[in-house]
């Protein structure tokens, strides 16, 4: 396999990065893989908060040996995509319907531009926004993978709900650009247990944070704890995730430390067409985990989009 060879701290060639517009002109920095041979479809993959698309080249490289053509920007906020705030270490947003509107915008211009089938693939926050995609804006697609999907966020001993009041009171007297936490340093045992077991492919992350300051996104704003908890509670609402009627694949990690693995169980109870695996001997990062969690990943979105062909 060309993953087993591949350098993940250097940019293959064969990944063309350059910028598009969104649907209001806001650059969005986008990353381009043409199939190793004759194209079997196409893949929309969008990360995480605070992520960039370098951290995934490993899985990249992975659907481009077989045959996929993939594709996916930077959120709007993080990355290459620009800020949202004046500090450009404070991860920021006003709205999730910004993200929603980027998103929808982006997958409509993909799927008139590649061959199907048509499969999004979403990490973390990208998954949430995927689920909010196609509950709100009747956007098509064949199928779709959500990892570790941001359906309910850890908030350690607090309940989500009070969070929630405590995000909206904090933005009311004027936090809303206020990080909430400072962080303890980008290579804190702590935050490397959270995201991956893999001590190899955290040290990746921080090698492609310290070599590009664009990459380098910090800890939330209170805005973006707000927008997050309102974002999650509206998918909540009765309704929302019953008309997604598409083929649903969700991947969770039962120990996650970062969203809630139980809001990914409960969701796929209210989805019409999905299938939910979990792993115990998994963090949040489920396609940077070591080998045996990552190749479960792989293994489990290729046999589901098997079945799309």
């Amino acid at each position: 396999m060309e993953s087993l060879l591949l350098d993940r701290r250097a940019r293959p060639d064969w990944l063309l990065v350059d910028a598009i517009p969104a649907g209001d002109g806001w650059p969005l920095r986008r990353f381009r893989a043409e199939p190793e041979g004759a194209a079997r479809g196409s893949i929309l993959f969008q990360t995480g908060r605070a992520d960039f698309f370098e951290k995934y080249i490993e899985a990249i490289a992975h659907w481009r040996g077989r045959g996929w053509s993939i594709e996916g920007f930077d959120w709007r906020g993080q990355g290459g995509s620009g800020r949202l705030h004046d500090d450009p270490r404070i991860g920021h947003t006003v709205s999730y319907d910004v993200h929603v509107a980027d998103l929808a915008h982006y997958n409509a211009a993909w799927r008139e531009r590649s061959p199907g089938p048509h499969i999004l693939i979403g990490h973390s926050m990208g998954g949430h926004l995927i689920l909010r995609m196609l509950a709100e804006k009747g956007a098509v697609t064949d199928a779709a993978v959500l990892l570790s999907p941001m359906l309910g966020l850890n908030m350690g001993p607090l309940p989500e709900s009070f969070a929630r009041v405590i995000a909206r009171v904090a933005c009311g007297i004027g936090l809303s650009g206020r990080a909430v936490w400072s962080e303890p340093g980008l290579g804190s045992g702590h935050r490397q247990r959270n995201l991956t077991r893999s001590i190899e492919r955290f040290e990746d992350e921080l090698y492609w944070r310290s070599r590009n300051e664009m990459l380098d996104l910090g800890p939330p704003s209170w805005g973006w704890i707000r927008e997050s908890l309102e974002s999650i509670a509206l998918l909540k609402r009765p309704g929302m995730l019953e008309r997604i009627a598409v083929p649903l694949l969700l991947l969770y990690a039962e120990a996650d430390g970062l969203v809630q693995s139980q809001a990914t169980r409960a969701a796929a109870k209210r989805l019409p067409n999905a299938r939910v695996l979990g792993r115990l001997d998994a963090a949040h990062e489920l396609l940077r985990e070591a080998d045996p969690v990552r190749c479960w990943a792989e293994r489990e979105i290729d046999s589901f989009v098997e079945t799309l062909r």
